[in-house]
């Protein structure tokens, strides 16, 4: 009997484990967070702080080994700016976790340091897994607190509050909150000729091919943000959506939604602004650029990456 991959959550169970940037298991602590949670942190032994210097984060560099945490005292010649110190939570050792901006310029950085964006971290597996979600948490934080130092409403300077969780106006006591950008990200999926539908942006890699994606917009739901950015970049109508995982995107605030999206019609007319080509692909095809993309010449987005997740999770899945 054939089954529909609508009517199933095979073939993980919470895939979004499975994704780059997801693997943050600090406990945020966020109901205790007060004025006063970052000089603690900072004052208790053994606490671990990540620098950033602009938007990338700084990792001694011995010409081996790479470590992106610093005791609080190592830090005095990158200049840290400790009033904007963000609290990212505790260890389960009770370790506390925090991210400073430093003053440093990237380019003043001696030889002993490595700066590197959160794309080198991931793709280089330059630190492992979990302090890559750390960093994904730090990242996003220093960047909104950097993005929001004057009111939107007045233009006076905003402070920063409880360890970088809130920034309020000095002159009009305006509040603010941190803020994630939600992005679809979608497999669409002819179930009846067994293809999965992928275009390629100008500005990937050469012959790398992904999922369709696009910013959820204002007063609209998930379901209806997939189904018209797949009709607006390819003119394919979809029908049924099915969340599969989400996955954190530090560059700089982003969360990515990942959905199936059942293909209801076949003919393509893709938006040539956003897609320089949109395709069909076959399983055979998927699992070729997954596995072996130097054969056709044609690859996927790198393991870790939700894209990749989607893809396949496609072929894996069995009727």
């Amino acid at each position: 009997m054939s089954h529909s991959l609508f009517d199933s959550d095979v073939p993980h169970p919470e895939p979004s484990n499975l994704t780059a940037f997801a693997a943050n298991d600090l406990n945020r602590d966020s109901e205790h967070r007060d004025e006063q949670s970052v000089e603690k942190a900072l004052a208790k032994e053994g606490t671990h702080i990540f620098a950033f210097a602009a938007d990338k984060l700084v990792l001694k560099h011995d010409g081996q080994v790479l470590d992106p945490l610093f005791a609080r005292y190592e830090l005095q010649e990158l200049q840290p700016n400790w009033n904007e110190t963000i609290l990212l939570g505790f260890r389960k050792t009770g370790e506390p976790r925090l991210a400073v901006p430093v003053r440093i310029d990237v380019d003043d950085l001696t030889s002993h340091y490595k700066p590197a964006d959160g794309r080198t971290l991931f793709r280089e597996m330059l630190i492992d897994e979990v302090l890559l979600g750390e960093f994904a948490q730090a990242a996003s934080l220093i960047r909104w607190n950097g993005d929001n130092r004057f009111c939107g409403r007045c233009g006076s300077a905003m402070e920063i509050h409880i360890g970088g969780y809130k920034r309020v106006c000095a002159a009009c006591e305006h509040v603010i909150f941190p803020r994630t950008d939600p992005v679809v990200i979608m497999l669409t999926v002819d179930e009846q000729r067994d293809l999965c539908l992928l275009g390629r942006s100008p500005h990937f890699a050469p012959g790398m091919y992904s999922c369709l994606a696009g910013f959820l917009e204002p007063g609209e739901t998930i379901e209806n943000a997939v189904r018209r950015e797949t009709l607006e970049e390819s003119g394919i109508r979809t029908g049924r959506i099915r969340y599969h995982a989400s996955q954190p995107w530090p560059m700089p605030h982003s969360l990515m939604i990942g959905c199936y999206a059942e293909a209801k019609s076949t003919e393509i007319s893709r938006d040539e602004t956003e897609l320089e080509d949109c395709r069909w692909f076959t399983r055979e095809e998927t699992i070729e650029m997954l596995e072996r993309p130097s054969a056709t010449g044609k690859a996927s987005p790198p393991k870790g990456a939700i894209a990749h997740r989607l893809m396949r999770d496609w072929v894996e899945w069995k009727r």
